[in-house]
C-alpha cells in the first residue's frame, strides 16, 4: 500500500453500537462532543452498527474524497468490528479502521474509580461484567482488561458476560460469592446495564461514561491509525492476531 500524504486530517467516524436507551444515546453523544472539544480541527462524524441511525455503511458512502478512519466506540474486538466495520472499510478506498477502545489501562483505572464511587473496597470481590460476544477475541480483550484491573485491586476478580459467552454475569456472581460487587464494563446505560441489577450482586457500579478519559482514548486510537497511514510500510506495526483483520496494518 502506498503511503498517504495529505495536509487535511482524515475524517474521523466515531462509530458506536447504538441503543434504544435515551440516557445511553445522550452519553454517547456527549462523548462525541468531548472529542470535538478536544480536537476542534477534526471532522468527526457519528455512525452506528445497530439500532440507531445514521448507519455506518451510509455514512461511509456519503464521505467526500479523501482518507477516513473509523474509530470503534466499542470496548473490544468482536463481530461488529471484524464484520460490520471491516466491510465498511472495504467498501470505500482510503477508509481505515482504528482499534477499539479496550483493553486499555485507562479504562481499568476508570473502572476502579467507578467501584470506589460505589463504595466497593479494594479487597472486595468483583465481577467484571462485559457485554459478551461469540467471537473469542472479545474474551481475550476482556481478560486483558481484567488483568489491568487486578493490578489496581487486591480482591478476587471474576469475568462474566451479558450474552454470547460464559460464564454469564449471574454465574460469575455465584462463583465470586453473593457479596461480590459488579463492575459494569459497559460504555453507557442501556439494556445490558439494566440486566446487571438482576444478577444477584448487592452493588453495581455505574457505566464508564461520562468520562473525558474515554474521549482521550478514542482520539488516541484515531491518531495511531492516522500515523500508520503516513508510514512507508504500515504493515510493520501489526498488532495482535485478533486485531490484524481490522486495523490499518492489515489493509491490502
Amino acid at each position: 500500500m502506498a503511503s498517504m500524504q495529505t495536509s487535511t486530517p482524515p475524517v474521523l467516524i466515531a462509530c458506536s453500537h447504538g441503543t434504544s436507551s435515551a440516557e445511553g444515546q445522550a452519553a454517547v453523544n456527549r462523548l462525541r462532543d468531548e472529542m470535538r472539544a478536544l480536537r476542534p480541527e477534526l471532522d468527526i462524524r457519528e455512525a452506528y452498527v445497530d439500532v440507531q441511525e445514521p448507519d455506518l455503511p451510509g455514512v461511509v458512502a456519503s464521505l467526500p474524497d479523501g482518507p477516513a478512519v473509523i474509530v470503534p466506540l466499542l470496548l473490544s474486538v468482536g463481530y461488529h468490528v471484524k464484520v460490520d466495520i471491516a466491510e465498511a472499510v472495504q467498501s470505500r478506498p482510503d477508509t481505515y479502521a482504528a482499534a477499539p477502545l479496550g483493553p486499555d489501562p485507562r479504562l481499568a483505572a476508570l473502572l476502579q474509580q467507578r467501584l470506589e464511587e460505589a463504595e466497593v473496597g479494594p479487597g472486595d470481590a468483583v465481577v467484571l461484567a462485559a457485554a459478551g460476544s461469540s467471537d473469542a477475541c472479545a474474551s481475550v480483550d476482556v481478560g486483558e482488561l481484567a488483568e489491568q484491573l487486578a493490578a489496581l485491586r487486591s480482591g478476587h476478580i471474576v469475568v462474566g458476560y451479558g450474552a454470547s459467552a460464559r460464564p454469564s454475569v449471574p454465574e460469575a456472581v455465584a462463583q465470586a460469592g453473593e457479596a461480590a460487587a459488579i463492575a459494569s464494563y459497559l460504555l453507557a446505560p442501556g439494556y445490558f446495564h439494566d440486566q446487571l441489577a438482576k444478577a444477584g450482586a448487592p452493588v453495581v457500579s455505574a457505566p464508564l461514561l461520562p468520562s473525558k478519559a474515554v474521549a482521550e482514548i478514542a482520539l488516541a486510537r484515531y491518531d495511531d491509525a492516522a500515523a500508520r497511514l503516513q508510514a512507508p510500510d504500515p504493515a510493520r506495526d501489526c498488532g495482535r492476531p485478533c486485531r490484524q483483520l481490522v486495523t490499518v496494518c492489515a489493509r491490502p
